[in-house]
């Protein structure tokens, strides 16, 4: 299934059930007075914050949601039943828009909860009228309308660790290996069009989509990867030994980085020297020596090598933990 990370939907919230005009009868009398109840609120609108990052895919063919209507009143002082509130799970990071309004909310952690619609409330049967110089009321109320609007959801943070770098860096291949995720793999430029994920010790790791030269201004996929490369907490950034001038490689990718926009600087990173295998030892030897100048993090991998791989593992999550 696609991954999903924008989408919009219409939110409606339960009209208020009506009031009623309804009369107690008693033994021996026509009426004995109103009894007509109230109409129930109708429920509310919640979003909540999740851990399936991937949520949005299940909801790309629904496109309305809608808590449910209060209840009318009843005979006998019988108030209507309450709708119930609708609650709508979200990925963690996600920022949710009322396009009408403006107004912004934000599910910055797992269980984090706020109200975006308020359910109508419930109309006024005609007991509520009653008074001493009215003691037969025919009034009653209607609900009230809930409220709705259109809602954009955008998932702002969608890992913890995104793997950059230009086509066919192994970033698929390195997620497979650190994860169980399945993403697909390919010798040849945009083998991945959307982020894959994969989850390790319960780390969130994503295989951003190739980046190339000129994607700040829109070539290739252009910005899509960019934005999704900004919504990762840290860096991983993959360069394939197979590369004549790593350091060359390492500066393109930046530039694009800087260029989209400029706190990316500010984003924890490492580097990785991928594919190692191709290559004589000599060679790898002299690349990370090469590399060593832009970061404390610097890591030899091959895929192929399960020594490696692991080594690799147990300092990323260091790295995640600090």
């Amino acid at each position: 299934m696609a991954f999903v990370d924008e989408i919009q939907f219409h939110i409606r919230a339960g009209n208020g059930g009506n009031g009623v005009v309804r009369w107690r009868h008693e033994k021996g009398k026509e009426f004995s007075g109103p009894s007509g109840g109230n109409g129930g609120k109708g429920g509310d609108v919640y979003i909540k914050a999740v851990s399936d990052i991937g949520l949005l895919s299940n909801y790309r063919n629904k496109k309305k949601f809608e808590a449910e209507n209060g209840g009318h009143g009843m005979k006998d002082s019988m108030h209507g039943k309450n709708g119930e509130n609708f609650v709508l799970d979200l990925p963690v990071g996600s920022v949710v828009e009322n396009l009408g309004t403006g107004e912004k909310f934000r599910l910055d952690k797992v269980g984090d909860t706020a109200m975006i619609l308020k359910g109508g409330r419930g109309g006024l049967g005609n007991e509520f009228f009653k008074s001493s110089v009215n003691t037969t009321p025919m009034e009653s109320t209607e609900g009230q309308p809930g409220e709705e609007a259109d809602f954009e959801i955008e998932l702002e943070m969608i890992a913890d660790c995104g793997f950059i770098g230009l086509p066919n860096a192994g970033k698929s291949s390195l997620l497979n290996a650190l994860t169980s995720a399945k993403a697909k793999v390919g010798n040849y430029a945009f083998t991945t069009l959307e982020p894959n994920l994969g989850e390790m010790y319960g780390f969130i790791l994503a295989d951003i989509p190739g980046l190339i030269e000129g994607a700040s201004e829109g070539k290739g996929l252009g910005d899509k990867f960019l934005k999704h490369i900004r919504r990762t907490r840290l860096l991983c950034h993959l360069i394939s030994a197979e590369n004549k001038d790593v350091v060359e490689v390492y500066k393109t990718v930046r530039k694009e980085l800087l260029e989209y926009d400029k706190e990316m600087k500010d984003k924890k990173e490492v580097i990785v020297l991928s594919k190692t295998d191709e290559i004589d030892p000599e060679d790898v030897k002299k690349k990370m020596e090469e590399l060593m100048v832009f970061g404390e993090n610097i890591f030899a991998i091959s895929v192929l090598d399960d020594r490696s791989v692991k080594s690799f593992k147990d300092n990323l999550v260091k790295i995640l933990r600090q």
